[in-house]
């Protein structure tokens, strides 16, 4: 189960580092009825959230082979 749950968190953090505007076009354009870019603080902090969900991928993968 830890290798599996590894490998999405690593696809979806991978996503959020390099295209946070595809997190924010899934995520929050549909709930704006003004269309634009995300701010500089969104980018960040979504960069900044893949790299956490990055880790903890990584982090079930080794969980995984040590068991």
């Amino acid at each position: 189960m830890f290798l599996i749950a590894g490998i999405v968190f690593i696809i979806c953090g991978i996503i959020m580092l390099l295209k946070p505007q595809w997190v924010y076009m899934l995520t929050e354009l549909w709930k704006s009825s003004v269309t634009g870019d995300p701010s500089r603080l969104y980018l960040l902090s979504t960069r900044i959230g893949g790299g956490f969900v990055t880790a903890v991928g990584i982090l079930a993968i080794v969980s995984f082979f040590l068991q």
